[in-house]
């Protein structure tokens, strides 16, 4: 089991990707010396990508890997479907170790149980949209008819029903990326990896695009590993996040964890400008009732009602707000806790 409770569909141990002829004799020098990026590059001329990456995802779940450019956080993701091969450590997809696939099994693993959408579509110019998120369906010799009747289903749930015969140069770039989304479903994998989708739009397009996938994940249920240099998009989308460093994974955990128990500086300084109203339950800030008192009619909440919800309550009351869990009351928040609350540690 993973953090979420979930099965665990994707799981990474001790993931290390060194980049350079003399990888290995680096690997040993890092794990013997401890030595950081800059000193392994000058000693033997070789790249530290990855570095002991470990992380659990859950059956379902959308995790999230965040880190800015540089940071190692895609050339990680191309481990799990082995378009990199790691220097180190396990990959696990589904109970099967990737590492010890053959070339067959491996091609099965890319084209059936794993899609992939890129942040650059790559759709083929030369075919329209239906043939474009048809393709997978044709390379494994379906007749045309079923994999066109598969590929307008999946265009229909990104919202490009009607838009089947248009050419890529005819779709904004907003239409390219859910066409993209729709060539990864037609597969029908049980994992997306999604490599900055949406990076390059504009952030009004990028918003709605982000909203609509958030409503595909929950009628879906694929396991979705998410890549961006984005907090707020991270925040937005993930059950679970990883930021990563200079090729590191420096923290783990649910967006609340992230935001209100940042382990680093370096996580701190990303956190700072977060807005913790919609993030921040309940339960994260409320008091305990010991040798409290509270009023029968004042107002309640339950335990997973964020900030924004308590200022609602708290407006419309003096009285503190008893935090319930099922029929028993878990603890309270008054005033005083609420604007310690919203306003976080200092």
């Amino acid at each position: 089991m993973n953090s979420t409770g979930l099965r665990p569909s994707v799981e990474c141990k001790g993931v290390w990707k060194v980049f350079g002829s003399r990888a290995r004799e680096a690997l040993s020098a890092i794990e013997a010396e401890n030595l950081n990026k800059a000193e392994t590059l000058r000693r033997f001329h070789c790249v530290v990508g990855v570095a002991d990456a470990s992380f659990s995802v859950g059956a379902g779940e959308i995790f999230c890997i965040m880190g800015l450019s540089g940071s190692g956080k895609s050339t990680l993701v191309r481990h799990i479907n082995r378009l990199i091969e790691p220097t180190a450590g396990e990959i696990w997809v589904e109970g099967e170790d990737v590492n010890r696939l053959n070339d067959q099994d491996l091609r099965a693993l890319r084209s059936k149980r794993i899609g992939m959408v890129f942040q650059n579509m790559a759709l083929l110019p030369h075919r329209n949209v239906r043939d474009n998120v048809a393709l997978s369906l044709e390379l494994r010799g379906l007749p045309r008819k079923q994999r066109y009747e598969v590929a307008e289903e999946k265009l229909a749930l990104v919202s490009l029903a009607g838009w089947s015969d248009r050419f890529p140069h005819e779709l904004s770039g907003g239409m390219k990326q859910r066409v993209g989304l729709a060539r990864a479903m037609a597969a029908d994998p049980d994992i997306l990896l999604m490599d900055e989708p949406f990076s390059a739009l504009d952030p009004v397009i990028r918003r709605q695009l982000q909203d609509q996938f958030l409503e595909l994940a929950s009628v879906l249920n694929k396991t979705t590993i998410f890549i961006t240099h984005d907090l707020d998009e991270a925040i937005k989308l993930g059950d679970n996040i990883a930021i990563m460093k200079d090729g590191r994974i420096v923290q783990t955990g649910t967006p609340e964890d992230i935001v209100t128990n940042p382990r680093e500086a370096y996580v701190a300084d990303f956190v700072a400008g977060i807005s913790r109203l919609k993030l921040v339950t309940a339960r994260k800030i409320m008091a305990p009732v010991e040798g409290i008192e509270l009023p029968a009619k004042g107002p309640r909440a339950h335990l997973d009602a964020t900030l924004n919800d308590l200022i609602d309550l708290a407006c419309g009351s003096d009285e503190p707000i008893s935090i319930m869990d099922g029929d028993n009351v878990a603890g309270f928040i008054s005033k005083h806790v609420l604007l310690r609350g919203i306003q976080g540690h200092k």
